[in-house]
């Protein structure tokens, strides 16, 4: 008997031994899919979408348009038009696409690619940099033309659908934890270029978002809610102190362009109204080279907006996602890809990751929110003042807000393990293996191209090496890939695997109409799913 007090604990009752039950659906969401939360608070919810989507918006010109020629009159130009071609996106995408609450906005699986382009030998004679800055355009518009027909066909003709059916909790796991882990290179290593606006930037949301409500148990959640606002606010306003100081007065130059508020050179660039119109750049000239390598990117682009859908989806307490309904995105991904390649954005169009993130965050998966954000997008980029005002948030406090996004992306991924068996030495096989060679493939390629300023694949054709390189620099990519492969290949038929996969809680959700609830949550508005009937 153990020494002490009053003897031995008593045995612990048999339900408290029992696992946390399972669930399809994310509970504790306060305003789920289809309930939008009170005008004022979806308002401001929206306009926090808009904030953290502007990261990515304006980091991708910031760092092509000096490359390509282009001065700070042509940085904010591109960054209007990325802006407005995602508003108009993510409308399309919550309306008719997916109907999830996702924005469609840039994505960096397309820069290499686009920086292939800039750096074809057809525009290396160019004298002038304005000419040279509108031909790379042209060329990058046509590549992205080209590049939507995949997702388009891929999406409408119902193929992705067939694809998406042999995705199992198990292999879903891989693919949507690293389409948030695998965007660690834009989390700290960003935010360290100014490590006295990063950091405190990354303890406040903290403070905000998890260490207030931990404390103060209120009805009213504000501060969680609005995290983002309150804490961008104040740490912007101290770094502005900071700049108009002098404290950057005698520092380098990659320091003041990561640290300074005064640095982006878009406010007095960008025009007070102006709204982006089809081929502003001139008419899009075609590479059939570059075409396919632009295919390729736009092939990884789908592959990370899969795991990406499916962490919306579980963000907003929907049903995990039917496969025709996840095809039905894609196709209309191609559309947005297709606008992007027609306005002249320089860039694709894929879901925002760090916007998934942010559902988590206020625990807000309604689809009104996301749709005003998009009216936010869209307006912002029409008064081009205005949006150029919070465009110029320094890099390293976007990059702050990454660090909590991202990682919130990621553990929507692990928590699908809760329908695995993870006793069985399969599932341990598949699970670290895929994430491993998913985590370690990628590092080995990008370190390869940095040491080296081309990838390992470097043959004459450059688009042939950017068909190769670009999907296994993408971590979420390999891991799927790798993932799916393994799964398919080495489940038996028996009952036993299925469930160990998870597939027994999956298998109602394969079709449309198995299960009641995808109809609340999937289906067309204005009555369209009589003309196009979900599978």
């Amino acid at each position: 008997m153990a020494g002490g007090g009053g003897g031995a604990a008593p045995p612990p009752k048999q339900e408290e031994l029992q696992p946390h039950p399972v669930r399809d659906q994310l509970p504790n969401i306060a305003y789920c899919i289809t309930s939008p939360p009170p005008w004022p608070e979806a308002i401001l919810l929206g306009f926090q979408h808009y904030l953290v989507m502007l990261g990515t918006t304006v980091l991708i010109p910031t760092s092509l348009v000096p490359q390509m020629g282009g001065g700070n009159e042509e940085k904010a130009k591109m960054i209007q038009t990325l802006l407005f071609v995602a508003g108009v996106n993510t409308l399309f995408q919550t309306l008719f696409g997916t109907c999830l609450p996702a924005v469609i906005g840039g994505s960096y699986s397309y820069v290499p690619t686009t920086i292939s382009i800039i750096l074809a030998g057809r525009y290396s004679d160019i004298v002038n940099p304005q000419e040279k800055f509108e031909k790379i355009m042209r060329g990058i518009q046509g590549a992205l033309i080209v590049a939507s027909t995949l997702q388009i066909v891929v999406g409408f003709s119902g193929l992705w659908r067939n694809v998406a059916r042999f995705l199992t909790p198990l292999s879903a796991v891989p693919l949507v934890a690293l389409s948030g882990f695998g965007l660690y290179e834009f989390g700290f290593p960003v935010l360290a270029k100014c490590i006295e606006i990063g950091l405190p930037q990354i303890i406040l949301l903290l403070i905000f978002s998890q260490y207030i409500p931990h404390i103060i148990h209120g009805e009213r959640h504000v501060f969680d809610r609005f995290a983002v606002i309150f804490s961008v606010v104040i740490v912007w306003i101290y770094a502005h102190l900071l700049t108009v100081s002098g404290a950057y007065k005698n520092t380098g130059p990659k320091t003041q362009i990561s640290c300074r508020t005064d640095r982006a050179g878009i406010i007095g660039a960008a025009p007070w109204i102006r709204v982006p119109y089809p081929f502003q750049w001139g008419a899009p000239s075609f590479d059939a080279g570059e075409a396919f390598a632009m295919m390729a990117a736009s092939f990884v682009a789908l592959v990370e907006s899969t795991g990406a859908f499916i962490a919306v989806s579980r963000y907003a307490s929907a049903t995990p996602l039917p496969p025709s309904i996840l095809s039905r995105g894609i196709g209309w991904q191609g559309v947005g890809i297709l606008f992007s390649g027609i306005f002249g954005t320089g860039n694709g169009s894929s879901v925002s990751v760090e916007n998934a993130g942010l559902l988590a965050l206020t625990r807000v998966g309604s689809r009104r929110v996301v749709q005003i954000s998009a009216g936010f997008m869209i307006f912002f980029s029409i008064l081009g003042k205005f949006g150029a005002v919070f465009a110029s948030i320094p890099p390293p406090i976007i990059a702050a807000l990454y660090c909590l996004f991202f990682a919130y992306v990621g553990s929507a991924g692990l928590s699908l393990l809760q329908f695995c068996n993870l006793n069985s030495f399969k599932t341990k096989f598949i699970l670290g293996f895929s994430v491993f060679m998913g985590l370690s493939i990628p590092q080995y390629f990008n370190e390869y191209a940095a040491v080296n300023g081309f990838g390992p694949v470097h043959t004459g054709a450059r688009w042939f090496n950017d068909m190769i390189n670009v999907p296994f620099s993408s971590e979420a990519f390999v891991a799927g890939l790798l993932a799916m492969f393994l799964d398919v290949t080495l489940h038996r038929k028996d009952n036993t695997t299925r469930k160990d996969r998870g597939m027994h809680w999956w298998d109602r959700f394969r079709s449309y109409k198995t299960d009641a609830r995808s109809e609340e949550f999937y289906s067309l508005p204005f009555n369209l799913n009589k003309f196009f009937p979900s599978v």
